[in-house]
């Protein structure tokens, strides 16, 4: 099928699109827009993290669970919000840890990590659509299956990625990548429900000493 997607994942996932999961995935996906339910983030955006972020340009993985289900919020990137949308508490969480981390200042940015995407860093929601006002809504479309995929190609055909694990959603995910070829860093998740158990994790930092030993440049977080 016909999907609009960067050319490098789109060559690397076309037997996924081929499978008949993926196809009832989005026959339902179409259905329910028919049907006139509203589905965030907009069609164009699906697939924002794999087109900001092409296959041989990843050094981190940032695994978040589904998009955001308010208006205006999901831009197709874990954890991210577009420009001018209020800063969701997770982030608000993510930008203080960074600030203690690496010792930066945080509060000129605004919610939008598309600057993240484009140095490398692969913001993959588990769950790529949901309806409206309804999280977790496309939990069992089928998207899980495609974004298990996602993670082993990653595991499979590139070395020296740091996945970040945030969180026992993300944690179920270890079992898919193979640690004696990459960096897997876990924290308990960011959100405030966590009580603060995210705070001292020191990943932004740990991640640039992983990219740097692998002769990579670091990620400026600040953008």
């Amino acid at each position: 099928m016909e999907v609009k997607i960067e050319e490098s994942w789109k060559k690397a996932l076309a037997p996924e699109f081929e499978k008949p999961y993926f196809q009832t995935l989005a026959a339902n996906l179409h259905a329910e827009k028919r049907s006139g339910v509203t589905i965030y983030p907009p069609g164009p955006l699906i697939f924002n993290a794999f087109n900001l972020t092409p296959l041989d340009k990843v050094k981190v993985v940032i695994i978040g669970q589904d998009p955001y289900h308010g208006p205006g919020q999901a831009e197709g990137l874990s954890f991210s919000v577009p420009h001018g949308i209020a800063i969701p508490p997770s982030l608000v969480n993510i930008y203080k840890e960074i600030s203690s981390d690496i010792g930066v200042d945080m509060s000129h940015k605004d919610g939008s990590l598309i600057g993240w995407a484009r140095q490398g860093v692969f913001l993959l929601n588990a769950i790529l659509t949901v309806r409206s006002g309804q999280a977790a809504s496309h939990s069992r479309l089928g998207w899980s299956q495609f974004t298990d995929a996602v993670i082993r190609i990653l595991s499979e055909h590139r070395s020296g990625l740091v996945f970040l694990l945030w969180g026992n959603f993300a944690r179920t995910k270890k079992d898919l990548i193979d640690t004696s070829r990459h960096t897997v860093l876990e924290a308990a998740h960011p959100s405030p429900l966590a009580r603060g158990a995210f705070f001292g994790c020191r990943h932004f930092s740990r991640t640039n000493e992983a990219l740097v030993s692998e002769g990579l440049d670091p990620i400026d977080w600040t953008l």
